[in-house]
């Protein structure tokens, strides 16, 4: 067993019995490298992934190349559920490198004396092909010139340290600029893809930052032709994604990507962050058109997260990997005779609505999916209503099958996707049970994650080592608002309060507004993160500028509210260039030059609780938010309030009715 045996990431332990001498990130480490001389082999990746798994049962797992590695390097694994902040850095990097996207697993050779990456890569395969050198000439290449007189590469090395520089912060001072939100709206239009929805590229992922732009753009645009067009990208796109391969059409939920353009074959893996951000936008949108069929895909997806993905402890698992003993996608996927056998008479309808009746998509098996809707014609509807009883029967033989076991660490960042999910579901679909298991995993993080005033990015069986980032505290306070909203507990409000005053304290950029990724007294890194664009995760400070914004309407307490705005303001500058990749900043900036209203119910009992709920919800869109505060908070008591406050007017209202005139 090698040094990662006692370490808390499953994915690191995992390893613990690689011929590869692993080390762990940290001083430790990085001290031995430079004390022998050696690069640093770095290796980043997550449980979930199938190709870091593919890629340790070709490369790590030999012993022939473990021997290799071993000699001529320190070798370091990362886990990238841990340690976001690393896994940002190298990424960075190879996008500089190579010019290309990043991805998992992440291979980094590096300086160790300063650990400045000289070559990477993502996966490599045991033997070269076309595209790729071998796994094994990479490592025999770059331990043969390392070392070696160059001044090629010290002047390289200058240009990585420029590139990996910060840059100098920009501040808006003044008025924001309002065209900004339409810009980003038509950057998304111009990458719209019109057969298929979504955005054009491949791999295809959902990009869940930009169609909740998306959906809040569509309140906020005066403009009926504007929002209009918003409506029609947002819904189309969401109709194609779940009628896709990328929906798990018996199980619920949705995989990570497509690999294809059109929405057909997913990389089968499925992560609580793809699925607590989609559970938002889709009971969000099913609520605002009615539509039976994005409820449905809502409801399903909230019951898979709570049926596989929450643990005992409240927690949620980070993911279902993509394979089973190395096979991708057997849990998934189907033979016709298989199908055929389990439908008996119903075999021949289910099969032209899934796709049974054409050519396998997945080898010599089929991924069920929905037929494309026709871009020209199509309209929301449940076409799969009528096979409720097949799918419901395919499940269960389903479940008689060996599935991958799923990833139990306990992220935070995942885990608040999921509340907020859940939360929203509760609040937009009138599903009490989701708030229940919101509530579940809102006491786990703070019971086991808050520690001495501050977070653990992860937990696996209750224990865990690091520090949590900003995205962390910032994505945690967004969701305990949203389950404020949706049920009140003094807790939730006190817990939110003190993620808030620990992110000012140890992440805030006093000199240049906005919050770093790693706290001020995080051990060094090459570079020192201040992220406020969007990635397959919101940027933390998207979420800091919309939680702390609401958390100061909610409490009157203007250091939130200040810190707000210096983000907002810091943000905004960077985000001029490309405002659509700054997606969750831009719904920040929404609320500040339209605040959407706030209701603030305070001194009334339980009885005439909901009625004051539905008119409040009646009145505040989608944007808006309500709070029903129980008569008896001692966080937040009624001081003689009964009835409903409008933040920013401070006028109480003393019946529902009063307040329904007030929200027109």
């Amino acid at each position: 067993m090698n040094r990662l045996q006692h370490e808390s990431s499953p994915y690191l332990r995992e390893h613990a019995d690689d011929p590869v001498d692993w080390h762990p990130w940290g001083p430790e480490a990085l001290a031995l490298a430079q004390r022998e001389g050696k690069p640093i082999l770095l290796s980043i990746g997550y449980s979930a992934n199938m190709r870091c798994r593919k890629m340790a049962r070709e490369s790590f797992a030999s012993r022939k190349v473990a021997d290799f590695m071993n000699e001529h390097y320190l070798n370091i694994l990362v886990d990238r559920e841990e340690r976001p902040d690393i896994d940002r850095i190298y990424q960075n990097a190879q996008q500089l490198l190579n010019r290309q996207p990043g991805g998992w697993p992440l291979t980094m050779f590096l300086d160790p004396e300063d650990q400045l990456p000289l070559f990477g890569g993502t996966y490599f395969p045991p033997q070269q092909t076309r595209d790729q050198p071998s796994f094994r000439d990479v490592i025999s290449g770059i331990a043969k010139s390392f070392g070696k007189p160059n001044d090629k590469m010290q002047d390289f090395k200058a240009k990585m340290r420029e590139a990996l520089a910060p840059a100098t912060p920009g501040f808006v001072d003044g008025d924001f600029d309002p065209t900004l939100i339409d810009r980003a709206c038509g950057q998304i239009d111009s990458s719209f893809d019109p057969q298929y929805g979504g955005f054009v590229e491949e791999p295809k992922l959902p990009h869940p930052a930009g169609l909740e732009l998306m959906l809040d753009a569509m309140e906020y645009l005066a403009e009926p032709l504007k929002s209009g067009r918003l409506a029609h990208m947002l819904d189309f796109t969401l109709l194609t994604m779940s009628r896709g391969g990328l929906y798990d059409h018996l199980g619920g939920g949705f995989f990570g990507r497509s690999i294809d353009s059109h929405w057909d074959i997913p990389d089968f893996e499925k992560l609580l962050s793809d699925n607590g951000a989609l559970l938002s936008i889709f009971a969000r949108r099913a609520a605002h058109n009615g539509t039976d069929w994005f409820r449905n895909v809502a409801t399903d997806t909230a019951d898979w997260m709570i049926r596989e993905l929450q643990l005992e402890h409240g927690g949620f698992a980070a993911s279902q990997p993509a394979d089973v003993d190395g096979d991708e996608g057997r849990f998934y996927l189907w033979l016709r005779d298989d199908v055929a056998a389990a439908l008996g008479d119903d075999y021949e309808a289910f099969a032209a609505a899934y796709g049974l009746d054409r050519r396998a998509n997945f080898g010599l098996h089929w991924h069920l999916r929905l037929a494309a809707p026709d871009p020209e014609s199509w309209q929301i509807e449940d076409s799969a209503a009528a096979f409720a009883a097949a799918r419901a029967t395919l499940f269960e033989a389903r479940r008689g099958r060996m599935n991958a076991s799923r990833d139990e660490q306990v992220v935070v960042t995942w885990n608040a996707l999921a509340i907020r999910g859940l939360a929203d579901a509760a609040r937009h679909l009138g599903q009490v049970d989701y708030v229940d298991a919101a509530s579940r995993a809102v006491d786990y993080l703070r019971d086991k994650h808050f520690v001495d005033g501050r977070l653990l990015a992860t937990t696996h069986d209750g224990s865990g080592r690091q520090a949590g980032t900003v995205d962390d505290y910032a994505a945690l306070l967004d969701a305990l608002l949203h389950v404020l909203a949706v049920r009140w507990r003094d807790v939730d409000l006190e817990f939110a309060i003190a993620l808030a005053d620990a992110m000012l304290a140890n992440f805030a950029d006093e000199a240049g507004g906005g919050f770093f990724l790693g706290a001020h007294d995080q051990v060094p890194l090459i570079q020192r993160l201040r992220l406020f664009g969007d990635d397959t995760l919101p940027a933390g400070n998207g979420n800091a500028a919309l939680g702390l914004a609401e958390l100061g309407i909610l409490t009157g307490e203007v250091r939130f509210l200040e810190a707000a705005e210096r983000t907002l303001r810091t943000g905004v500058a960077e985000a001029e260039s490309w405002p659509s990749a700054h997606a969750t900043l831009m719904r920040a900036l929404m609320d500040t030059l339209q605040p959407a209203p706030r209701v603030i119910v305070r001194g009334v009992d339980a009885a005439s609780a909901a009625s004051w709920r539905e008119t409040a919800e009646a009145g505040i869109g989608q944007r808006g938010r309500c709070y029903v505060v129980p008569a008896d908070s001692s966080r937040f008591p009624a001081d003689g309030v009964t009835g409903a406050t409008l933040a920013g007017t401070g006028e109480t209202l003393a019946d529902p009715d009063a307040l329904k005139a007030a929200l027109g």
